[in-house]
């Protein structure tokens, strides 16, 4: 994960703290890590950078940021998307500035079913 994705998660985690989620876990130190999710035909393991469950639905925050490689970005929403999709939950596009145009080409061009939300 790279350095400046990994300043962004506190900013996530109060966004989610605020919009009423408990069970909070985050990919960063103090946190409880979320649980890792492994694709079956390559066994890439994907883990979300911060989950956590309102009504019982688990919920999953992404940060995107368009220095991240596209591709491996893709495949962790698609399965994040899907995780959503069968269980219930959202999936939330956290997007810091100047990169809410890329957030937008990803769910556009590669149909993801999720929330962008822009963050400071």
């Amino acid at each position: 994960m790279s350095v400046s994705k990994q300043s962004y998660i506190p900013v996530v985690v109060e966004w989610v703290k605020r919009k009423g989620y408990e069970q909070i876990r985050a990919n960063m130190e103090g946190f409880e890590v979320p649980i890792a999710y492994e694709r079956q035909n390559d066994d890439e393991r994907f883990i979300p950078d911060v989950t956590g469950k309102q009504l019982l639905e688990q919920s999953y925050f992404e940060i995107i940021l368009k220095g991240d490689s596209p591709d491996k970005i893709v495949s962790k929403l698609r399965l994040l998307s899907m995780l959503v999709s069968q269980k219930g939950g959202r999936l939330f596009l956290m997007t810091p500035p100047g990169n809410l145009n890329f957030a937008k080409e990803l769910v556009t061009k590669y149909s993801i079913n999720g929330e962008i939300v822009k963050i400071a």
